[in-house]
């Protein structure tokens, strides 16, 4: 493309032309070299007409953007074509003093002395950015404050429930301990017990979403967590889906629950599944990753550093933005047979963990959901051995629950498991007990959340008395309130979820009590 008779030579009246013209305009060489600059050039980018000319294009493009750059510009002269402003590449640029800003680029492709050159318009788009990160910014608020309204509703709601659940679950199995095998009450008895856990397993979907369910992270290599879930992943997907499986050499390690880093991984696959009726391909990848301080300026809930990037991209429908707008909500589902739970669960996991997730779709293509999980400079743990689970020799346990019914359900379990046990529906009681001194207490079980004061309060007033007193802190959600005592003192406190069945009871109580303690004070 030529510009007129006077581009070809580089006469004065094209380039008294160039003065007048509103924005920055810089002329490159096939080498790189500038060869063209106008005043309003020089004024953006602060350098002396003298400064850039005849200087490699490198000095106005910030260091890290210069290989890329160094391609963009050698297939551009391969195929030369004008990009009009709006139409444009937006990208950064530098000035003299250091500072980087955003820039709109149209190009054009023009002779000068005789050769081609590629001639770029440059505009400053710093205010147009900000504004349009601004609005990207509200736009995250008001997402992060509704999925944390949802969560708080949700969070409570299943916290409660999962008490009632406990009590119908446990008081299941002691009837059908008392009834005789294969009867038909019997039967409806396991009908009742499987009822409850599919509800318990709904309202655990609920508290990981509002990030109050318990988790045990541990320092994880994600490709040995993707290796040994590739096969119920590929049986889960059926003949008609074909998985593929990238992962980087060297992975970062990861910290999270891998209990809950398998959940992400099946129900984006299972998502994906349902996305492809007519069968199609799903990948997962996993690779390193760098997110720098200009990734956070647009995505400011995020942290600079090193990350494992985890892609799972399906060739199914895909989505509109509406749904995108709302997939993470609970309850929210495209699907006639469909919870609600699954995109929900996987947000509150990934986030609780201090990672970000991102979906990007379009309908009739696809659907990529890309997640970024920081790595951890930890070594993981070699597996502990398994044990069986054993009985009560006679310890005394205090349990303190105010729910009544949750109470009498974990007193009935551990009587029947060979301990010897105290009730108290108030704090208040707990504490006069151990005072009392009339009774010693070898291990205390307590609610976490209860009106008149917080478990771990009790524990603290209870430990002056006795300090090396175990305990178990039992409760529907991890609570903040948690992290001084029940996380971080492993050899006398442990933990478990409710609700709970008996033999996990058992089996934390036994683990807890044969746990070497050492000495306070």
């Amino acid at each position: 493309m030529k510009d007129g008779p006077d581009a070809t030579g580089g006469g004065s009246t094209f380039e008294e032309f160039l003065e007048f013209v509103p924005d920055a305009i810089i002329g490159v060489g096939r080498d790189g070299r500038i060869v063209l600059v106008n005043r309003q050039a020089e004024q953006l980018f602060g350098f002396d007409r003298k400064e850039m000319m005849d200087h490699p294009l490198d000095l106005l493009v910030p260091p890290r953007f210069r290989e890329v750059h160094l391609k963009h510009r050698a297939n551009y002269f391969e195929e030369p074509h004008t990009r009009s402003m709006g139409a444009g590449i937006e990208l950064f640029a530098v000035r003299k003093d250091g500072t980087e800003f955003p820039v709109e680029i149209s190009l054009s492709s023009i002779e000068w002395n005789g050769e081609p050159i590629a001639a770029a318009a440059v505009r400053d788009i710093s205010e147009r950015a900000e504004s349009e990160r601004e609005k990207a910014l509200q736009d995250q608020l008001q997402r992060s404050r509704r999925l944390e309204s949802v969560g708080q509703l949700a969070g409570g709601i299943a916290h409660d429930f999962n008490n009632i659940l406990g009590v119908i679950m446990n008081y299941a199995e002691f009837v059908a301990d008392e009834l005789e095998p294969r009867s038909k009450a019997q039967e409806d008895v396991e009908e009742i017990r499987r009822a409850a856990e599919r509800a318990a397993a709904l309202t655990r979907q609920l508290l990981i979403f509002s990030r109050r369910e318990v988790v045990k992270p541990e320092v994880l290599q994600l490709a040995e967590v993707v290796g040994e879930l590739e096969n119920l992943l590929r049986r889960a997907l059926g003949e008609r889906v074909e998985m593929s499986v990238s992962l980087e050499d060297g992975l970062g390690a990861i910290e999270a629950d891998p209990s809950q880093i398998e959940q992400v991984l099946v129900n984006l696959s299972v998502n994906a599944r349902d996305a492809m009726p007519e069968g199609g391909r799903l990948l997962i990848e996993a690779e390193n990753a760098e997110l720098d301080e200009e990734y956070v300026y647009t995505h400011p809930d995020t942290d600079a550093g090193r990350y494992v990037r985890i892609k799972v991209s399906d060739t199914g429908v895909g989505m509109d933005q509406e749904t995108l707008d709302r997939i993470f909500e609970p309850f929210f589902t495209t699907k006639s047979d469909g919870t609600g739970l699954g995109l929900a669960t996987v947000y509150g996991i990934v986030t609780g963990a201090g990672g970000r997730i991102d979906v990007y779709s379009e309908v009739g293509f696809g659907t990529t959901v890309k997640i970024h999980m920081p790595t951890s400079s930890a070594t993981p743990a070699a597996p502990a051995p398994a044990g069986e689970a054993e009985g009560g020799k006679g310890e005394v346990v205090l349990v303190v629950e105010d729910e009544p019914e949750v109470k009498r359900m974990a007193e009935r379990i551990l009587g029947k498991g060979g301990y010897s046990v105290i009730g108290a529906t108030h704090p208040a009681e707990a504490i006069e007990i151990c005072r009392g001194g009339e009774q010693s207490v070898d291990l205390l079980l307590t609610d976490v959340i209860m009106p008149e004061m917080l478990g771990t309060e009790l524990v603290e007033k209870v430990r002056g008395v006795q300090p090396d007193l175990r305990v178990v802190y039992m409760s529907g959600y991890s609570h903040s309130v948690l992290a001084p005592q029940a996380l971080t003192d492993n050899d006398r406190s442990a933990f478990i979820e409710k609700p709970f069945n008996a033999r996990a009871l058992l089996e934390t109580i036994r683990d807890l009590l044969e746990r070497p303690v050492r000495t306070v004070g």
